[in-house]
């Protein structure tokens, strides 16, 4: 047996619609998901949408639960919560997290849910697979205790590496953008805020989110000799010129890459991360990260016009 359901999904160069599905009765292993909220993360779904994956990159790309093929159609997305409506004693009528697209009910193996602890609201948990990027990039940096740092590119994924650095002790965090209204942003998350050509420099460490050739010229300009940008950015089928001359070489520089697929600590596992990711979202400093809200019916045009920040999806009760 089969229920109705509906989900966006991604239709042609900047298009979406939503379109109903089946969703199978639910497994003794599984569980049956009414959606709450989902979440959109602007920079790779904004890619995706737009035909961005390269060609030898979809098969890395594909989210968890994607349907469809790159370029289009395709049903894509990974920031979902939900309260489970059929499954296991322990988690039924529980808000979870999934890796999921946005979609009104769903289907998944009960082992791909991760419990919202009661400390955090189900509408900032939409955020856990962000944090869940920036726990893995800072296991990838392994900042030490006095390092002088900061975040180029105050998207989400920036933001969020910039307030669980806000927390190191002894590290001084600037977060940098382009956009003179990050300041407030970053003045909620507890960091200090520039522009490129004001940012302070001589630092050990620079993370790297803005996705933008300017931005990573800037995070290597930003570092003292023997510091480490971490790069965090998805370029997609662009390319991207590295300044590797001038004073790379003398001053021992290094660019690391650090991707959520992987796991930056092998004593870890994927559920450990995720359940830590949404431990740390009791911090209510996350709430800067969402940029207003939209009705799960209103997403296909407002996919045209997303912030830089999250937007997130409200489903209604009768969805």
């Amino acid at each position: 047996m089969t229920r109705s359901a509906r989900a966006v999904w991604f239709t042609g160069p900047g298009d979406s619609e939503i379109r109903p599905v089946d969703v199978p009765d639910p497994g003794p292993d599984d569980v049956l998901v009414r959606t709450l909220f989902s979440g959109v993360s602007r920079g790779t779904e904004t890619l995706v949408l737009h035909g961005g994956v390269p060609a030898n990159q979809h098969a890395v790309m594909r989210a968890p639960f994607q349907e469809g093929d790159f370029p289009w159609p395709v049903k894509y997305g990974y920031l979902n919560v939900g309260v489970v409506e059929q499954g296991p004693p322990d988690l039924l009528d529980r808000p979870v997290f999934c890796l999921y697209p946005h979609q009104t009910h769903y289907v998944v193996p009960a082992s791909a849910v991760t419990p919202v602890p009661p400390t955090v609201p189900p509408e900032r948990a939409v955020l856990a697979g962000t944090v869940e990027t920036a726990v893995n990039a800072l296991w990838d940096a392994r900042p030490l205790v006095g390092d002088r740092v900061a975040v180029v590119g105050g998207g989400m994924v920036g933001c969020a590496v910039a307030a669980l650095l806000a927390d190191f002790p002894g590290v001084r965090v600037q977060l940098v953008d382009t956009d003179p209204a990050r300041a407030s942003v970053a003045a909620a998350l507890g960091v200090g805020f520039a522009g490129p050509a004001d940012a302070r420099a001589g630092l050990d460490l620079v993370v790297h989110a803005s996705a933008a050739e300017a931005g990573l010229e800037t995070a290597l300009g930003l570092l003292a000799p023997g510091g480490t940008v971490v790069e965090l950015s998805w370029y997609g089928s662009r390319r991207v010129a590295v300044p590797l001359g001038e004073h790379f070489h003398s001053r021992r520089l290094t660019v690391r890459g650090s991707q959520v697929g992987a796991l930056a600590r092998p004593d870890r596992t994927f559920g450990e991360r995720m359940a830590l990711a949404l431990d740390l979202l009791a911090d209510a400093r996350f709430d800067a990260l969402i940029s207003g809200e939209t009705a799960f019916e209103d997403l296909p045009a407002a996919l045209a016009h997303l912030p830089a920040l999250c937007r997130r999806v409200r489903y209604g009760a009768g969805t």
